[in-house]
């Protein structure tokens, strides 16, 4: 069975470890989640399947991990500081705030009240001042996207590690956005990680490799556990495209609360290169930069045939960790009815992405032999493993595979009496909780074939 809603996905993260409102002794902090030690795996499992995808299994693509604090220029020239805002009207009536976008029939969706003021534009960005004295000018925002680092840093990385075009440079992190409305769980939160990609490639190719990298992320996707067939590719019209984007193809999955963007993948042309290249020219008129700052930097790259300097178009593939998380969540999460007329729940995630990789369960908690061998054969296959194993020491078999089967551990295995005779032991399979008995010096090579762990 897989009709469940928002509020399954919620209680499961908060009462297995996954996901926990911050600061919530305090009351919480609307639009802000804390990881918790299941939730930290899967996302940090889900963030590695990425960047391998992206810097191990390519030759072009280089990655970077760069500043949270953003110079105010980078986001002046970017657009940002005049484009990067929402329309939000107040109710008179309730004193609730939304966007404009989101108002059906000029109703509050609070209250129905009809009572609203006019639109006006909201600035997303987090501001911060820098330095010891606040007076109005020593400020940086908290980056709104992780792309813009990307192309301020375009030199530098071309410098130390060259490549001719088509090229990528990939970043995972950290990026804010004071949104009005925080809704949908981790959906739509003013603190969220980012893992975007700027795939640089010479004009008049890019809507080939737009097309490319669409393919792409369809089929990494899918290797995440979300059928093709729940992947659906929204072409934004023209005249809903960012201020940047030639063209944007939107990856939309239907989670619980409706069809929403879980990726997207925009043709950027060379907007930001030439937006940076031309604040450098503007600042150096204006003598505002000091000698020793990359203001004459050249963002572009040299064609080694023609010898002309291309200012490269760039592809983006952009996509939430969170927005991923919660796909995956959803996506994974079954209830199946057992044949004693019970129920268990499951998660059925790939094993690479799962939080525990194995769990070794000794029959007996208190049998001072079946312990340990428990705890030598986790120590073993912990060494072997790349990911957590577990020793699940809770003397009741039957809870410990039901919380596994709940967290998504791929599979279990049972220390009893017959181990400590010959060395064997009992693999329960998570998904069809089929067992096989398994020498000790075969189960590495039993675990690698089967689960890939």
């Amino acid at each position: 069975m897989n009709n469940h809603t928002m509020e399954d996905l919620v209680s499961l993260c908060k009462r297995r470890g996954f996901i926990f409102q911050s600061n919530e002794i305090y009351g919480g902090l609307q639009g802000l989640y804390d990881y918790g030690p299941l939730g930290v795996e899967l996302k940090n499992n889900l963030k590695q399947s990425w960047w391998k995808s992206m810097i191990y299994d390519r030759d072009d693509i280089e990655g970077i991990d760069s500043s949270i604090l953003t110079n105010p220029l980078v986001l002046k020239y970017s657009g940002h500081e005049d484009t990067f805002s929402d329309p939000l009207l107040d109710c008179r009536n309730c004193n609730s705030r939304w966007r404009a976008d989101h108002i059906a029939d000029n109703k509050c969706p609070g209250c129905g009240s009809e009572d609203l003021t006019d639109p006006r534009p909201f600035n997303l960005m987090f501001k911060t001042n820098v330095g010891p004295v606040e007076d109005g000018n020593s400020f940086a925002y908290l980056r709104p996207e992780t792309a813009q680092n990307i192309f301020t840093n375009f030199k530098n990385v071309l410098d130390s590690t060259p490549h001719p075009l088509p090229f990528g440079i990939a970043q995972m992190g950290k990026a804010f956005r004071n949104e009005i409305t925080p809704r949908n769980f981790i959906f739509r939160v003013r603190e969220f990680e980012q893992m975007e990609l700027e795939f640089f490639v010479k004009p008049g190719e890019d809507e080939e490799w737009h097309k490319n990298w669409t393919d792409l992320r369809l089929d990494w996707w899918e290797d995440q556990g979300i059928a093709r067939d729940k992947l659906e590719l929204y072409h934004v019209p023209r005249d809903e495209l960012a201020h940047y984007s030639k063209a944007t193809v939107d990856i939309m999955y239907k989670y619980p609360h409706g069809l929403e963007e879980l990726e997207g993948i925009a043709n950027r042309t060379d907007f930001d290169l030439g937006s940076h290249t031309k604040g450098q020219k503007e600042l150096k008129i204006s003598a505002k930069v000091e000698e020793n700052t990359q203001s004459n930097a050249k963002l572009a790259v040299q064609d080694l045939e023609t010898k002309e300097w291309i200012v490269p178009y760039v592809i983006e593939p952009s996509a939430g960790v969170d927005r991923g998380f919660l796909a995956i969540l959803n996506e994974a999460y079954r209830i199946e009815e057992l044949e004693d007329n019970k129920n268990r729940t499951v998660l059925g995630l790939k094993p690479h992405l799962a939080p525990i990789k194995l769990a070794v369960i000794p029959l007996k908690k208190n049998d001072e032999n079946i312990v340990k061998a428990s705890r030598e054969l986790k120590n073993k296959l912990q060494q072997a493993i790349a990911g957590r194993v577990l020793l699940e020491n809770t003397g009741n078999i039957g809870k410990s595979y039901r919380k596994h089967d709940e967290i998504g551990t791929p599979a279990c295995i049972t220390v009893d009496f017959q181990s400590i005779e010959d060395n064997t032991f009992t693999v329960r399979d998570r998904d069809s909780m089929t067992q096989e008995r398994v020498h000790l010096d075969e189960v590495r090579e039993f675990l690698l074939q089967k689960y890939n762990i």
